[in-house]
C-alpha cells in the first residue's frame, strides 16, 4: 500500500460550497436596474466564465477589480454602486454540510489541508471575511487563481499549490468536480479525484488511508 496523502487539497465551488450563477446574474442585474439578459451579456455571452469574458479575466487575474467595475459600468451604461454590486455578486454561495463536516473532521485528526480554487478576488474577500468559520480555520493554505494569474486546469496553478504545500506532488491529493482539472492535476503529479459526492471522496480518503 502506498503511502498517505500528506497534503489534502480542495477545491471550492461545488465542492465545499454550491454556488449559482444565474443567481448572481439576477442579484447584479437588480442593483444595476437592467435586464438580466443585459447583465449576462456585459458579464459572460457564453453564460459561464470562458476566456475573453469579464468574469474569466477577473478570474484569471488578468483583470483588476477597478478594472472591471469599470468595464461593467461601461457595457451597462449605468454607474450602480459598488459596494452592492459586488455583494450581489458574491453572495451566491450555499455550504456543502457533508463536506464542511468531512472538514471538520479532518481537521481535527491533524491533517493538513488547503483550498484550490479558479475564483476572483471580489468572491474570495467574500468568502474570507467570517461567514464559513469552519473552512477558514481548517485549511493552511487558501489558494485562489486570480492570485497566481493562471486558472485550473493550467500547470501553473497546480505547481505553486504544491511548492506552497512544501510536500512532492505524489503526496498531494486533491478533489474537483470537473474532470478536465482533475486531469491538469495529475498530468503534474498530483494524486487526484474526482467529485462527485461526499461519501464517495470518504471512500477515496480511506483508501488512501486518511480515516474519516
Amino acid at each position: 500500500m502506498s503511502q498517505p496523502p500528506e497534503f489534502l487539497y480542495f477545491d471550492l465551488g461545488k465542492v465545499l460550497l454550491d454556488f449559482d450563477h444565474a443567481r448572481m446574474v439576477r442579484q447584479m442585474a437588480g442593483v444595476a436596474g437592467v435586464s438580466e439578459e443585459a447583465m449576462r451579456a456585459a458579464l459572460m455571452p457564453s453564460g459561464d466564465p470562458t476566456e475573453g469574458d469579464q468574469q474569466w479575466a477577473l478570474e484569471a487575474g488578468q483583470l483588476s477589480e477597478d478594472a472591471y467595475y469599470e468595464g461593467l459600468c461601461e457595457r451597462l451604461g449605468v454607474r450602480p454602486p459598488r459596494a452592492e454590486f459586488e455583494l450581489a455578486a458574491s453572495d451566491i454561495f450555499t455550504p456543502i454540510q457533508a463536506s464542511l463536516d468531512l472538514v471538520t473532521r479532518l481537521h481535527a485528526a491533524g491533517h493538513r489541508m488547503g483550498i484550490l480554487s479558479n475564483t476572483n478576488s471580489i468572491h474570495w474577500r467574500f468568502f474570507l471575511d467570517g461567514r464559513y468559520p469552519e473552512l477558514i480555520d481548517a485549511f493552511e493554505i487558501k489558494l485562489g487563481s486570480f492570485e497566481v494569474g493562471s486558472m485550473k486546469p493550467d500547470p501553473v496553478i497546480y505547481l505553486s499549490a504544491i511548492e506552497l504545500a512544501g510536500v512532492p506532488a505524489e503526496r498531494v491529493f486533491f478533489t474537483d468536480d470537473k474532470p478536465e482539472n482533475i486531469a491538469g492535476a495529475m498530468a503534474v503529479g498530483i494524486d487526484a479525484v474526482p467529485f462527485t459526492d461526499t461519501a464517495s471522496l470518504v471512500d477515496e480518503l480511506n483508501q488512501r488511508g486518511v480515516p474519516c
